[in-house]
């Protein structure tokens, strides 16, 4: 999540707000069919969070949900179950982007450390992430994400390594974005405030503000998306059309652009309230209850 209180742009980008939701639900279920580039994944169920176990079972059976509409998965730990996902998830045939959750506890931070070096020396992961927003959060400072930056690329040479967080972070951290192998940044038009018809243009200039930053290193966007219920952030209104509309937009301009962009998020996550407040729950394009939402 990121949020600045900057000006919205001006300009709309395609204009499908005034489509039928019969419309959307048909350019939704094509586009779902053609195949995601990615999209994040966390097998949490209704009376799960992070901390709590997650078992193979329940893995395979969210997996097997969304694996024939997405050609990569993006996991956020590697501990506690978690470390399972990325096995499981090459048996489906998916590429495997691996996160490792890092905190203000040490301990823990050491053992996903560990554990993502282990996963991808097993080969099962292809892109490595250390860390989720550490510095947003304000978890570590610079130095401490620095060290575990380059403990892990000198530990995995020829795995492509990065860092995960909002996309002006690497505008406004040279040192974090000259040790990613790759630019990993969250882009959120919604948690700006942007009204939906802006949101187009919005993303656009978010990613080349990062593409910018890491002046020709590879940029790719980790997290994106619009929730389907909630409250409104400025001009932002969570809404089914806003929605689906949001994903439609952006994943013709990632395929047309040749972007690659991982979509938040697979299902729906209750225990998101708690961070996000009532709209946290409805990022998914699955329900709670593995229910695609927009399909028609």
């Amino acid at each position: 999540m990121s949020f600045r209180n900057d000006n919205i742009l001006s300009l709309t980008g395609q204009d499908i707000t005034n489509k039928s939701e019969a419309d959307l639900r048909s350019f939704f279920t094509e586009l779902l069919n053609k195949g995601m580039h990615g999209v994040c994944f966390s097998p949490y169920l209704q009376n799960q969070k992070p901390g709590s176990f997650i078992t193979e079972e329940q893995i395979r059976n969210k997996l097997e949900l969304i694996s024939p509409f997405t050609k990569w998965i993006r996991t956020f730990s590697c501990a506690d179950g978690n470390e399972m996902i990325p096995r499981i998830a090459k048996e489906s045939g998916l590429k495997t982007m691996v996160g490792a959750w890092l905190g203000e506890n040490m301990a823990i931070n050491e053992e996903e450390i560990a554990n993502v070096i282990q996963i991808a020396r097993d080969g099962y992961a292809d892109l490595v992430a250390v860390g989720n927003e550490v510095l947003y959060r304000e978890d570590l400072t610079e130095e401490e994400l620095l060290k575990f930056i380059i403990q892990v690329k000198s530990e995995l040479p020829g795995i492509p390594v990065g860092y995960v967080d909002a996309y002006y972070e690497f505008c406004n951290r040279p040192a974090i974005t000259a040790a990613c192998d790759i630019i990993f940044a969250n882009c959120y038009p919604f948690w700006e405030g942007c009204h939906i018809d802006y949101s187009p243009l919005y993303i656009k200039d978010m990613y080349h503000r990062a593409l910018k930053a890491g002046n020709g290193k590879k940029v790719i966007i980790t997290e994106t998306g619009w929730p389907n219920r909630g409250t409104s952030i400025v001009d932002a209104e969570p809404s089914f059309n806003n929605a689906i509309s949001y994903f439609i937009n952006t994943q013709n301009w990632s395929k047309e652009e040749n972007i690659d962009m991982f979509y938040f998020s697979a299902f729906d996550e209750l225990w998101k309230m708690s961070d996000e407040g009532d709209v946290g729950a409805y990022w998914g394009l699955w329900d709670k209850n593995g229910k695609l939402k927009y399909s028609k």
